[in-house]
């Protein structure tokens, strides 16, 4: 264990009341480093509910107010909540095809959107080894209405999930590695001590109209998509899932 893998950054505010406050709410400090790792992991799956944030490099204590999140704002608050907790953890950057994104993206959006798009991970260390959890970034009823629209299929690279094991991916703690989205990796980025790292070297390919029309309006849309798959009506993609 290093002290750089449990120190606070910009990024990795810890310390904000709202993050102190859930922290103490919930008892997590009591609970066996094991147990802690699975219930921040279980309430940043499920809680934090899959969606599409302003920015990437924003502030835990900023994904925890907007109680949604995507791969890499999740990440920062899974994170913040570990770090909070006396667990180690680091983050991998890749990017990832856009065809992962396909379905919750609009069609004149998709289009418009880079290649290759930035996606990371969290490694928690465990007994001395590193464990990746990505399995987060989906929460059960969003995932749960992907299986039901795909329920012959054994793989899905659509809809924000890249998995060949769709009816029963590794998405819950165990111990073991957790994944949702590797199936969509293009590109490995390499670890980082924290997202403020990353985001030091890398920022999303948008140039800054592009930039602008997804902070404006694009996500919105995108989240309006999401919520409506949640609920069951899953988008047609032209040539199929």
């Amino acid at each position: 264990m290093t002290d750089r893998h449990l120190r606070r950054t910009d990024l990795l505010n810890f310390d904000a009341p709202a993050i102190s406050g859930l922290i103490a709410a919930r008892g997590w400090q009591s609970l066996p480093p094991f147990e802690r790792i699975g219930a921040v992991y279980d309430y940043v799956r499920n809680e934090i509910v899959f969606g599409y944030n302003r920015d990437d490099a924003i502030p835990a204590s900023e994904v925890l107010h907007d109680g949604y999140g995507q791969c890499n704002t999740k990440a920062t608050l899974l994170m913040a909540l570990l770090r909070s907790l006396d667990i180690p953890c680091r983050l991998h950057g890749f990017t990832i095809h856009k065809a992962l994104q396909r379905g919750v993206v609009p069609e004149i959006a998709y289009r418009l959107a880079p290649d290759s798009i930035l996606h990371s991970w969290v490694e928690v260390e465990r007994d001395e080894a590193w464990v990746n959890l990505e399995g987060f970034i989906l929460d059960t009823p969003f995932l749960a209405a992907l299986q039901t629209a795909f329920e012959s299929r054994a793989s899905l690279c659509a809809y924000g999930a890249g998995t060949d094991c769709l009816a029963d991916p590794p998405v819950a703690w165990t111990g073991a590695d957790t994944y949702i989205q590797r199936m969509g990796i293009d590109r490995d980025l390499g670890l980082y001590d924290d997202p403020d790292a990353f985001y030091a070297e890398h920022t999303q390919a948008f140039g800054i109209v592009r930039g602008l029309l997804y902070r404006r309006a694009i996500r919105h849309w995108m989240n309006a998509r999401v919520a409506g798959i949640r609920r069951g009506r899953v988008p047609a993609i032209p040539g199929g899932a």
